[in-house]
């Protein structure tokens, strides 16, 4: 009779369940956490995109104001056609290097970078070796204090 091992098969399938019940609870917490995260960076950037659009008008029309009187200014030395091109020259090289920036600036954000860490330390602590049992060998012994006979009895 084996006794011992009948316990033994039901604890071991115990802890099965119990690491695929923990594992399936981490996977569902990773996804709620990336969830929660994305629809807060979709709602900040939406704001800022709302509080952009709400503004560019008033900046257009400031800005045509400007580059009129810039123009009118520098036609007394360019003449119309030339101050008119030279403003038009500023303001491409402006836009260009204006939306060079930004593009810079959103390759550099990282979206979800707490959902990442996070995997990431998930990821670390799976893959780790589990470290060696401290029990059946003294200290400085290289060989067990108890040794299994082969045939397990």
């Amino acid at each position: 009779m084996h006794v011992g091992s009948e316990q033994t098969e039901r604890g071991i399938a115990a802890l099965v369940g119990r690491m695929a019940d923990s594992f399936s609870r981490l996977v569902t917490q990773h996804l709620q956490l990336a969830r929660l995260e994305l629809t807060e960076d979709v709602k900040s950037m939406g704001m800022n995109v709302a509080m952009i659009a709400a503004f560019v008008p008033f900046i257009l029309v400031g800005y045509a104001f400007v580059c009129g009187a810039l123009a009118a200014v520098l036609s007394q030395w360019l003449g119309w056609a030339g101050a008119l091109g030279a403003v038009g020259l500023l303001n491409l090289v402006g836009g260009g290097g204006g939306i060079g920036w930004a593009l810079y600036r959103l390759k550099a954000r990282r979206m979800m970078d707490d959902t990442t860490d996070e995997l990431s330390r998930s990821m670390a602590a799976l893959t780790s070796a589990a470290p060696a049992p401290a029990g059946n060998t003294l200290q400085g012994a290289e060989r067990p204090l108890f040794k299994e006979s082969p045939n397990g009895r």
